[in-house]
């Protein structure tokens, strides 16, 4: 079998590669025990191209391990670097989706929580990584080493005490996401480490819909589309096809 068989490319020339990553699998290797994505990309353009030695892959962003979605890659160090920089400067436009759960104890108005009753808006917080227990908190401002996340959020769809969520993070801080949604009594369904009730396999409700970036030589802007997972069409099929 091969390699290309295990990926689902959204892009690819002779600078950029983009996959749809699937859920459950690590962008980049630490430890080097786990199969990551990053090596599946090598192997496909070592096989594609009959590459001999090592191929050059360069890691610009990454997407937790349970989230799925549009995940880029650079095929050289000059556009290693320059795409880099537009993650670090905020050029790239990300755009998620993501199931949360609104059934929440502890809210007054029916179990939703009041900011989920709208159709959209924004939320500012200040977060610092918890290292020892691999999670992240919202704080105070002033907290030393506290960080400032802001996203934007807008209703797709709703059914059966579950959101459809379009995200679009102006930030990109660790698990920003799912923590500030958590936060306000909104997880994201399947992520058990920031307080969801419902399992969900290897996988989070959290995917990568879209990344729109300038073509590192061209200049060009290119937007990369990523389908939901199978996973999602049956679980969440009603609400796929609900109304804000």
């Amino acid at each position: 079998m091969s390699f290309a068989d295990h990926l689902d490319i959204l892009y690819e020339d002779n600078h950029c590669l983009a996959v749809n990553k699937p859920a459950g699998w690590p962008t980049t290797h630490f430890d080097g025990r786990e199969e990551t994505v990053d090596r599946l990309v090598k192997a496909y353009l070592k096989e594609k191209y009959q590459k001999p030695g090592n191929v050059f892959l360069g890691v610009v962003h990454r997407l937790d391990k349970p989230v799925s979605g549009a995940l880029l890659f650079a095929r050289t160090s000059k556009a290693a670097a320059r795409l880099c920089e537009q993650f670090r400067a905020g050029m790239v436009e990300k755009v998620y989706w993501a199931v949360v759960e609104t059934n929440r104890r502890g809210h007054t108005t029916g179990g939703v929580a009041p900011w989920l009753q709208g159709d959209s808006g924004s939320l500012d917080d200040w977060l610092k990584k918890d290292e020892p227990h691999h999670r992240v908190e919202v704080v105070a401002p002033q907290t030393t080493g506290a960080q400032l996340a802001r996203l934007f959020w807008q209703v797709k769809g709703r059914h059966n005490g579950l959101i459809w969520l379009e995200l679009r993070p102006h930030t990109g801080r660790k698990h920003q996401l799912r923590v500030q949604l958590a936060s306000r009594g909104g997880p994201i369904y399947g992520d058990a480490k920031y307080g969801s009730d419902h399992p969900f396999g290897h996988a989070i409700a959290l995917h990568a819909r879209s990344l729109t970036f300038l073509h590192p030589v061209t200049k060009e802007p290119i937007t990369v589309k990523a389908d939901v997972p199978t996973l999602w069409r049956g679980r969440f099929a009603y609400l796929l096809h609900a109304t804000p």
